[in-house]
Formats: structure tokens, C-alpha cells, sequence
């Protein structure tokens, strides 16, 4: 087992990560700009090395500055958490030229399934059904004759990254010009890679991941799916788990068929294959994240493990002695609202002084935060404040519970998407668990949030 672990990011998923070394008895090097200088997993960590200013690509982006402050405290292994570095298959092979162990797969496994492009290209030769589309655009006349070919309305993706940032729905020849360069410039400026690719675009689809976890010993599981519909702007909003559209025989389907994919590629610890639902039932792989998930709680939840430590006793090369349920039982419902600091109703970022703080409790209720009443959310970053999750024995009990916990979330001094939450969680649609990624559309036109 890794005896220090320097964790390469910050907020709720750095405490996360700092609370299941914790229990593994490793300990934990904090590195963090200026402006998170009093951050909790800052306070919390064993030691604590400031790598640089504010802007990202100067202190959590900054490999170098992280690497040295690996080698100062001598750290053995670095987690990068999500976002930031945790895709870049680079950083994982300065990683390990440097000694130092990456908790996650390895850089060939992240260039395979982490690139868009590659990973559609690996979902093929794996039987996954995917939607049309193309491989990387090299022109805006090259988009077109390709949107063309599979067929209008087509969305534009950044091959380097997701998360919602260089996508561009285009549903004309018109279109493509303007949709085409913007969604290069922000892929170059969110992943310095500036490839994009078009996918035939489905108006109302749901969107459905699966969590797959693999040592380096041949074990591969498939925990279930989660339910990730209920997004804006191709950004999440609320995740549960299990999906109120699978069945069973489709969860074994496509569990087997995602243990195989996984074990014959040889990926290793976390990772999680992304799919769109039709209306029809049918579903069509997108990608892979080759990193721990933001709402991987729920998962979680209904499973009974705790994700990273498994995730870090994988890289540490442990054989994990997990029971081969195929499909996972799940025990009971869980629900995951990510509360941001924005305003409601424009939802722009909304930075500011915290100045009080109540995160609900009680009986299934879990907070993954890493603010506290008098810290300053700085501009700089994310806007996520805290993951509320809460479990259930049935979906309804679940959601009941979760719109009691926001009823006693208290935010002050900042404004918060906590109004919104409570909106669609009444939402007729979402409480018939019929909803789409276009719900959260027409629950805002309405005026809730």
C-alpha cells in the first residue's frame, strides 16, 4: 500500500480522496493555489504545499509545480480526482517516468478510452451500438459534408475532454461555420487539444453511465448504472442510481458486455462508459471517463463500497476480493443534487463570502462538501459547492427524503441552485421517472430556480 498521497486537486472530491486514505492509514500531501490557502482539504491534509496563483493553469494544471511537490514530501502515488488533470494521459506518463504511482489507469489505457474518437472506435470493435458520426473535423466545409452524411441535427464534441465544453448542437449547413470554430476554441482552451468530431444529435434521449472497476489481476466488475438525465448545458445537475428506465436483462447485457471490453483492454480501477437511451429503449455508447466520477455517491449508496478506496487499493496493485454479481445487486435508491454557487435564475457563477452554513442530516442523508460557513468561493474555479446524497429503500422514499434535505440546506451570503433542485424533484415527470436531458430545459422556461 502507497504510504503518502499527494492529492492533485481541490474542494469536496480532494477532502473525498483525503478521507479514504484516512481510513487506509496513508498519509496526505495538500497541494493548493493561494486563494485555497484555507481550504479544508488543506487544513486537513498531513502537509500542505502551495503550487502556484489562482488561474488554474498555473497551480492545478501545473505539472511541473505538482511533481516537484511530489518529490519534495516524497509522496509514492498522486491522485488526481476529477477534472483538472485526471484525463490527461500525459501527466500519468510524467507520473510514472518520475517514480511516483498514478491512481488511476494507465497513460496507454487513458489514450485509448479517454480520447472520444478512439473510444468510439473501441466501442465498435467491443458490439457497442453507437449513434453515426465521424472521426476528428478537419475543416468547417469537412463538418458539414459529414453532418451530411449521418444526417442533421448533429452535435459537435471535443475529442480531448467533455464535461460539457467544445459540444455544439448544429442543425444546418448555416450553422456549421460559426459552431464548428467555437467549439474548437473552447476544446484548445479547456483541453489543449483542439480536435472535434459530430454525432447524430438525439432530441430527447436519457443519459445512462454504467460504473466499471478492474484490479490489476484480471478482476473486472460492473457495479449497475446511474441515471444522469437531469442536465443543463450538457452539464449534470442531479444523478441516481439505479435508472428508473433499465431492466434487468438490459443491466446484464450490457454489463457483460462492458467487463469484456474492460478486461481484454486491460483497463484498471475506475471508470465509468457513458450511454445515450432513446425513446425506444435502445441505448448507444458515447464515451469513457477513465477517472472516479463526480456522482459516483450514489453509486456507493446502493452498493455498500466505498469506490476510492477500492480505487486506490487497485493502483496499488492489490487484488480485490469483491463478490462476481453479474448484474450488481442494488440495495435500495440513492439520489445525488450537486448545489452550486450561481445565480438562479441566469445561472451565472456566483462567487462570494459564505457567511452561513447548514448542511442537512438525518437518516440517509450524506453532504460531500469541502466549504464551510466564512470561506470565500473564488472565482476561479467550478462552481460546485456540495453534493447532496440521500438513500432510500424505494425511489419514492428517496425522493421524499431528498426534498427534506434541501429543505434545510442554508446558504447565506452566496445564491445557489437550491431552489431549483426542489423544483424538479416535484416535477411530475422526474417523480414518474420519465424524464429526459431536455427536462431541466423546460422546468427552468417556467421560471423555477
Amino acid at each position: 500500500m502507497f504510504k503518502k498521497v499527494l492529492i492533485a486537486n481541490r474542494g469536496e472530491i480532494a477532502l473525498r480522496i483525503l478521507r479514504a486514505c484516512r481510513e487506509l492509514g496513508i498519509k496526505t500531501v495538500a497541494v493548493h493555489s493561494d486563494v485555497d490557502a484555507r481550504a479544508l482539504h488543506v487544513r486537513f491534509a498531513d502537509e500542505a504545499i502551495c503550487i502556484g496563483p489562482a488561474a488554474p493553469a498555473k497551480s492545478y494544471l501545473n505539472i511541473p509545480a505538482i511533481i516537484s511537490a511530489a518529490e519534495i514530501t516524497a509522496a509514492d502515488a498522486i491522485h488526481p480526482g476529477y477534472g483538472f488533470l485526471s484525463e490527461n494521459a500525459e501527466f500519468a506518463r510524467i507520473c510514472h517516468k518520475c517514480g511516483i504511482s498514478f491512481i488511476g489507469p494507465t497513460p496507454e489505457a487513458m489514450r485509448a478510452w479517454g480520447d472520444k474518437v478512439s473510444a468510439r472506435a473501441n466501442g465498435r470493435k467491443f458490439g457497442f451500438p453507437l449513434l453515426g458520426g465521424s472521426l476528428v473535423l478537419e475543416s468547417a466545409e469537412h463538418a458539414s459534408r459529414e453532418a451530411a452524411r449521418v444526417g442533421y441535427p448533429v452535435i459537435l464534441k471535443a475529442s480531448g475532454g467533455g464535461g460539457g465544453r467544445g459540444m455544439r448542437i448544429v442543425r444546418d449547413d448555416q450553422e456549421m461555420p460559426n459552431a464548428f470554430s467555437s467549439a474548437r476554441r473552447e476544446a484548445e482552451m479547456g483541453f489543449k487539444n483542439p480536435d472535434v468530431y459530430c454525432e447524430k444529435y438525439l432530441e430527447r434521449p436519457r443519459h445512462i453511465e454504467f460504473q466499471v472497476l478492474a484490479d490489476q489481476h484480471g478482476g473486472v466488475w460492473t457495479l449497475g448504472e446511474r441515471e444522469c438525465s437531469l442536465q443543463r448545458r450538457h452539464q449534470k445537475l442531479v444523478e441516481e442510481a439505479p435508472s428508473p428506465a433499465m431492466t434487468p436483462e438490459l443491466r446484464q447485457e450490457f454489463g457483460d458486455m462492458i467487463r469484456k471490453a474492460v478486461l481484454e483492454t486491460g483497463y484498471t480501477t475506475l471508470g465509468t462508459m457513458e450511454f445515450l437511451m432513446d425513446e425506444r429503449g435502445q441505448l448507444y455508447f458515447l464515451e469513457m471517463n477513465t477517472r472516479v466520477q463526480v456522482e459516483h455517491p450514489v453509486t456507493e449508496m446502493v452498493t455498500g463500497l466505498d469506490l476510492v478506496c477500492l480505487q486506490i487499493r487497485a493502483a496499488a496493485g492489490e487484488k480485490l476480493a469483491l463478490a462476481d454479481t453479474r448484474p450488481w445487486s442494488f440495495r435500495g435508491h440513492a439520489i445525488e443534487c450537486r448545489v452550486n454557487a450561481e445565480d438562479p435564475k441566469s445561472f451565472a457563477p456566483w462567487p462570494g463570502l459564505i457567511t452561513e452554513w447548514n448542511a442537512p442530516g438525518g437518516a440517509g442523508v450524506r453532504v460531500d462538501s469541502g466549504v464551510y460557513g466564512g470561506w470565500r468561493v473564488p472565482a476561479d474555479y467550478d462552481s460546485l459547492l456540495a453534493k447532496l446524497i440521500v438513500h432510500g429503500a424505494t425511489r419514492a422514499e428517496a425522493l421524499a427524503r431528498a426534498r427534506r434535505a434541501l429543505d434545510e440546506f442554508i446558504v447565506a451570503g452566496i445564491r445557489t441552485n437550491i431552489e431549483l433542485h426542489k423544483a424538479l424533484l416535484s416535477d411530475p415527470e422526474v417523480v414518474a421517472g420519465t424524464m429526459s436531458t431536455r427536462t431541466v430545459e423546460r422546468v427552468t422556461a417556467k421560471g423555477h430556480g
